[in-house]
């Protein structure tokens, strides 16, 4: 049995082959859907994750476990051999019970260096949502937070956050993160991730509806951005602080929120925004003048590229992430940013898929936010290739005349 399905996670595993999540995991080979998984001390050697869409919130989390991952369409689940040893490849996106023709499963050898074979330096940052997140990132080696999802740290009582509780959960994740930079996103609420404490209203939805700063004149979430700027604001003087604006879409908005949370803040502190759409990562050159830095949410701006929802599984194969269109768009993006690029900080699950990162630095991206546990393998990529290669690689991926010669390309090594 040989089955072929989406690579998600990087690496090689082998273990027997079981349904569900399960309380003994260790050395065996989890199928699920991708609703099923649940965080656990104890992971297993892989995942086959059915219908998972890769950009979805519910699947991100996967991320953070670092454990090889494929994805795989509903109708092929009747052809596992459940009960049987495989060996799931999660770079290549295959499952076999060819055990004797594969290679041994495969460690990823650990370095603290980000640094290409011609010696060009690579920033890996983490993104994190919790504390268990950031130790991973610490653990790995991260050289900054490159974005804290400020919307997912919540009252254990469901009441709206206040000063109070930002300035000890900011406080907690400074703590642990020092002497790191830290740069913590304000609000970023949209249809997907709801907090309890919000009420209901029309509109709200991903990068078609109201979504970040679209939702910063709301009652509740004005107040509540606020008491972060002001929790923000006082740690600034103890830890090495950046703020990033969510989700704007012009110049008129970057003119508009930089002065206004400027205005908020006593201390100067380093000030970016997310760009998250196609109009607004094709003008970022121009937000320079306004800010300090910008990043650029890959998950989001696909979703807008590709006129497909990211968490719905039966759309997940428009959002491909081997689309040669996608890298002639990033690479409008990376020249019109001309200059500034250095400053442009790449967020999202796009740069962790097996073959990605190479891409990325050929078209001039030097800045990624990424999960923790992906922090190894992506460094181990670095140290295996050149500017001048991936530069190459670059140029043939964009020329390709479809996704298929993309991914023959990027996972045939």
């Amino acid at each position: 049995m040989h089955l072929t399905g989406l690579p998600y996670i990087a690496g090689t595993a082998q273990g027997r082959l079981h349904m569900g999540m399960t309380h003994d995991p260790v050395d065996k080979i989890l199928v699920i859907k991708a609703t099923d998984y649940q965080t656990s001390l104890l992971l297993p050697a892989g995942f086959v994750v059915i219908d998972g869409a890769p950009f979805a919130h519910a699947n991100i989390p996967l991320l953070g476990t670092g454990v090889p991952t494929i994805f795989i369409k509903s109708e092929l689940v009747s052809k596992l051999p459940f009960g049987r040893e495989v060996i799931i490849d999660g770079a290549k996106g295959y499952v076999t019970t060819e055990l004797a023709n594969k290679n041994t499963p495969t460690r990823i050898v650990e370095s603290s260096a980000s640094t290409t074979r011609d010696l060009v330096d690579i920033s890996l940052r983490a993104s994190i949502r919790d504390l268990p997140a950031l130790q991973r990132a610490v653990d790995s080696g991260a050289d900054a937070i490159g974005l804290v999802r400020s919307e997912f740290l919540l009252p254990d009582d469901g009441s709206v956050p206040d000063t109070e509780f930002y300035r000890q959960a900011f406080r907690s994740i400074c703590t642990n993160a020092a002497p790191m930079p830290v740069t913590i996103r304000l609000l970023d609420i949209g249809g997907d991730k709801l907090p309890a404490w919000l009420p209901s209203q029309t509109g709200i939805g991903g990068p078609l509806g109201l979504q970040g700063v679209r939702l910063f004149n709301e009652e509740t979430v004005h107040r509540t951005y606020q008491a972060q700027l002001v929790a923000i604001d006082e740690l600034s003087s103890e830890f090495d602080l950046r703020v990033l604006i969510p989700f704007l879409s012009n110049l008129a908005e970057v003119d508009e929120w930089s002065s206004r949370v400027r205005q908020e803040l006593t201390h100067s502190l380093p000030l970016g925004a997310m760009a998250e759409t196609p109009a607004a990562a094709l003008q970022i050159a121009d937000w320079f003048e306004a800010l300090d830095f910008v990043a650029l949410g890959c998950n989001d701006l696909m979703q807008c590229l590709f006129g497909a929802d990211r968490d719905r599984p039966a759309l997940y194969w428009y959002l491909d992430p081997y689309a040669p269109a996608l890298y002639r768009f990033l690479r409008q993006v990376a020249i019109g940013a001309a200059d500034h690029l250095q400053k442009v900080q790449l967020c999202g699950v796009l740069p962790q898929l097996p073959g990605i990162l190479p891409v990325m630095i050929g078209l001039g991206f030097r800045v990624f936010s990424v999960e923790g546990a992906s922090l190894p393998y992506l460094r181990q990529t670095i140290l295996s290739t050149s500017v001048e290669r991936s530069k190459a690689l670059a140029q043939q991926v964009c020329d390709a005349r479809d996704s298929v010669a993309v991914r023959q390309r990027l996972l045939s090594n």
